[in-house]
């Protein structure tokens, strides 16, 4: 019988280690969260949705020999359910997580610890940029200064009264996230540490035109839980893992 591997999704990271185990032949499973409207799906079997919480992914593991959590570095609700799910069944548990970006020279950059936090940072500036996700965008509400918004689908209410929403979908390259930051006349941009060169473009055309930018730290990892930050030293922990996976 094929091994099965849970991947829990949604990142370019998850989708090329989705390919190379289909590839290896191993029976892939990766889970989407479904909040994007039209994903970009990985090859392989695919399931959308959530599993209801630590019970139901427990269950769920059943079927499954080993789980990688490759989610988004934001992804903490997630992160902690297959740690607690995968302790509680004895599942081996891996962590692929990018590395987060690191300031270099000419780099203006402030780090807080929430979007509460970010908020409050920028609440006196005239033209904000915020690449900071559609699901979070509740803390900004109360911003009085011209607000840019980018997601790849439409956001939720409440947002800032002035703000401007653009849809679109990475990656984006340095002339064109130089000419957005000019045309808005943006004062500061807020994004998370998510890391990855897909999302980069922005800090170094901020850097270029001298923009401070707001960048919220990732949350906590879970104690005990392995972590990797490449593709590559994934499979080499599925490899090393196997002869530990269910009979």
């Amino acid at each position: 019988m094929s091994p099965r591997v849970l991947v829990l999704g949604g990142t370019g990271e998850a989708r090329r280690l989705a390919t190379a185990l289909v590839a290896a032949g191993v029976d892939v499973l990766s889970s989407l969260a479904g909040r994007v409207a039209d994903p970009v799906l990985p090859p392989g079997e695919v399931r959308v949705g959530g599993f209801g919480g630590v019970e139901g992914l427990a269950e769920a593991l059943g079927e499954v020999d080993a789980v990688v959590d490759a989610t988004h570095p934001f992804a903490a609700a997630i992160t902690r359910n297959a740690a607690a799910a995968t302790a509680a069944t004895g599942t081996p548990l891996l962590r692929l997580q990018r590395p987060g970006w690191s300031a270099g020279p000419g780099d203006d950059w402030r780090w807080v610890d929430s979007l509460e936090e970010a908020a409050g940072s920028v609440r006196d500036a005239a033209s904000i940029f915020l690449t900071t996700g559609r699901q979070g965008l509740a803390a900004f509400a109360g911003l009085t200064g011209a607000v840019l918004v980018r997601s790849v689908d439409p956001p939720d209410p409440p947002l800032p009264p002035r703000t401007t929403v653009v849809l679109a979908r990475g990656p984006f390259t340095v002339e064109e996230e130089t000419a957005l930051l000019r045309e808005h006349a943006v004062e500061v941009l807020v994004t998370k540490d998510s890391g990855g060169a897909m999302t980069a473009a922005k800090l170094t055309a901020a850097r270029d035109l001298g923009v401070p930018v707001v960048l919220v730290r990732r949350p906590p990892l879970p104690d005990g839980v392995p972590v990797v930050a490449t593709v590559e030293k994934a499979l080499d922990w599925l490899a090393d893992t196997r002869q530990t996976w269910n009979p």
